[in-house]
């Protein structure tokens, strides 16, 4: 039997103090893994509906493959792991800037951690998603980069983010695209009409898809945004 809570990881990191926990929800009879920067909940196994629609609505904007994929934001692993249900899907590359949670799924500590690390096809990258952006040699070429970092292109886990939502960021990624390849981007914000504006400038196609998903929690329903663009060819 599952233990009612337990702190499988702590770790100091360049961003705060990062912890993984897992525990028994009483009112729902589930496990439950979290993710905490400081006193601030990051994500939880409870809440993945829209991480895994980031995957499909991004990919369902391609042709046929074979594709290569780019995520930024490892995190509990259910974007990349949709990306893999893809049998389109060539190459996947995950990037995430803290290798505590990289070590995690080396380690097996999330329930999808050993469909990630035994599949050939995805390969981890320890590194500043964004830097890699700004450099011309970061990733890619790629058919679709998914990016779940920030909380939103608002509400940042570090100021210096803020420039990849700019057009100009947002340029240097499209330079990581394929002709007619996807950028898809997870918020958690309702949809921005400033930021779709600031896409459409960049990209063709643009949409902001509300997801919504039942709240067991807070006993109603919560929506997130995905955000999907594509490069003109």
């Amino acid at each position: 039997m599952t233990r009612r809570f337990e702190e499988l990881d702590w770790q100091q990191t360049p961003i705060g103090e990062v912890s993984l926990r897992r525990r028994r929800e009483p009112s729902l009879g589930v496990e439950v893994h979290e993710v905490k920067l400081g006193d601030e909940y990051l994500m939880s196994s409870l809440f993945t509906v829209a991480e895994v629609e980031l995957a499909r609505l991004g990919l369902a904007a391609l042709p046929e493959g074979p594709l290569d994929v780019v995520v930024g934001g490892l995190g509990l692993g259910y974007t990349a792991h949709a990306v893999l249900q893809d049998q389109r899907v060539r190459s996947l590359v995950v990037v995430d800037f803290l290798d505590a949670v990289i070590g995690w799924h080396r380690r097996g500590l999330l329930p999808l951690s050993e469909a990630l690390t035994g599949d050939p096809r995805c390969r981890f990258v320890h590194g500043d998603f964004f830097a890699l952006t700004d450099g011309g040699a970061g990733y890619g070429p790629a058919d679709a980069v998914l990016v779940d970092i920030d909380h939103s292109p608002r509400h940042l886990l570090h100021p210096g983010n803020g420039g990849f939502y700019t057009v100009a960021g947002l340029r240097r990624l499209a330079g990581h695209l394929r002709p007619g390849g996807v950028f898809g981007l997870w918020s958690d914000d309702p949809p921005d009409e400033a930021f779709t504006a600031t896409l459409s400038e960049v990209f063709a196609g643009v949409r902001a898809s509300v997801v919504t998903f039942d709240n067991p929690l807070l006993r109603r329903t919560s929506a997130n945004t995905v955000y999907t663009a594509v490069r003109s060819p």
